[in-house]
């Protein structure tokens, strides 16, 4: 459960919030798609959850986050360690810069299951192997002595989930999983984490620039501009109705496959630096239907059955 989640850099005209105001819950065996353009605070909105800032980093007083009911910004620094891996875990971006290039693929399962769990160096050794054959990696036993070079793109991102799940952690936060990957990759990435979520029963943070990827994967999406959320909905409902004009201009620049050819219709102009947020609406700059109220005041939430949007409209 997290509430008001504001991330806090110095700037050089004062603080700067790339995070701000961020509210979500996730139950246990959901899957919460987190999407939007690059620059809208989608990362550090995941890394937050584990307390991994980059340095100048900071979370704001006020902001909560909670898993099971406990306060992860209480925690001291080992009892937060034992939560990272153990309880969440994440898979970051890149598989090739997360895997350490000295050390094989099978080591650093092993080295994760026994910094969490008590185990023999051989127990820990069956657990990794058994691992490597449930994300579906060929002879996981001869693959345990792979280097992280010797591996394609899409089986160093099998490792790492393999990595994350070693601990059988309840939220899983899967940042940008499949982006460097190809289409049938992705797909097979993708059946991978949902299959695992509903074996296991763990809750899925999908971030994503790619809605098209989140369609029948997801059981609600959040999306997300300038650091805050802008609309929240079930995938099905947010797909059939898109109620924010941000939300629309993403549907609307998705190329599409069958039906009449038609032009892209791309959305204007780029999200803008966190230093430069601009007041009331941050979305206004760029929205077609953007009125002078929309300068004003930030727009309210306004909630729905099941759903919500941030939009003067």
């Amino acid at each position: 459960d997290v509430r008001d989640l504001r991330v806090s850099f110095p700037g050089s005209r004062g603080p700067v919030l790339p995070v701000d105001g961020v509210s979500f819950a996730l139950a246990r065996g959901e899957t919460l798609a987190l999407v939007g353009e690059s620059g809208s605070g989608k990362t550090l909105t995941g890394l937050s959850l584990l307390r991994l800032l980059p340095p100048g980093g900071s979370i704001v007083t006020g902001s909560a986050i909670r898993l099971d009911g406990e306060d992860l910004l209480a925690l001291a620094p080992e009892p937060l360690r034992q939560v990272r891996g153990r309880r969440i875990a994440m898979v970051f971006q890149d598989p090739m810069s997360s895997l350490n290039p000295v050390l094989t693929v099978g080591d650093q399962i092993r080295e994760t299951i026994q910094a969490h769990v008590p185990m023999t160096k051989g127990e820990a050794r069956d657990r990794a192997v058994a691992l490597l054959q449930e994300v579906g990696i060929p002879d996981p036993a001869e693959r345990y002595h792979a280097w992280p070079h010797q591996l394609s793109g899409g089986m160093r991102q099998r490792v790492m989930i393999a990595i994350a799940l070693a601990a059988e952690p309840s939220l899983l936060i899967a940042d940008e999983a499949t982006s460097a990957l190809d289409v049938t990759v992705q797909a097979q990435i993708l059946e991978l984490l949902d299959r695992l979520r509903t074996a296991r029963g763990m809750a899925v943070l999908l971030i994503t620039h790619d809605l098209g990827i989140v369609a029948g994967r997801a059981d609600r999406v959040a999306v997300m501009y300038a650091g805050r959320i802008v609309e929240l909905a079930p995938t099905a409902e947010l797909f059939a109705s898109p109620a924010h004009p941000y939300t629309r201009g993403l549907f609307a620049s998705i190329p599409r496959l069958t039906g009449p050819k038609q032009a892209l219709q791309p959305i204007p102009g780029m999200v803008p630096s966190p230093s430069e947020w601009p007041s009331g609406c941050r979305f206004r700059n760029r929205c077609p239907s953007a009125m002078p109220a929309c300068a004003d005041e930030p727009p309210v939430k306004t909630p729905g059955p099941g759903r919500e949007s941030r939009c003067w409209l």
